[in-house]
């Protein structure tokens, strides 16, 4: 009940998945679910972009599919900007 008042209060809000967890792939965040507000004030023009084209991305493919892929992609990459190129390319 608590949750519920507070809920849509905050500066963000992390979902966690349980699809995800019970596949053992971690971090068990719901991508699509999770957002920050405001996220404008916290990314440059180029990052926020690539951040749209991401959750755009992510919509396509469940929740697994996602995560697996952003992973990945984070594996492949040694640093943001490499990480937002590679989405940028994909897109």
């Amino acid at each position: 009940m608590i949750f519920e008042e507070f809920k849509g209060t905050g500066n963000s809000e992390l979902v966690l998945s349980r699809e995800l967890a019970d596949k053992r792939i971690y971090p068990a965040i719901d991508l699509t679910a999770s957002a920050t507000r405001k996220e404008e004030l916290l990314l440059g023009d180029d990052e926020l972009r690539v951040s749209h084209a991401m959750r755009r991305q992510l919509h396509g493919v469940g929740p697994s599919e996602g995560m697996l892929e952003l992973l990945g992609a984070m594996r492949k990459t040694s640093s943001n900007r490499d990480l937002i190129d590679w989405v940028r390319n994909r897109s």
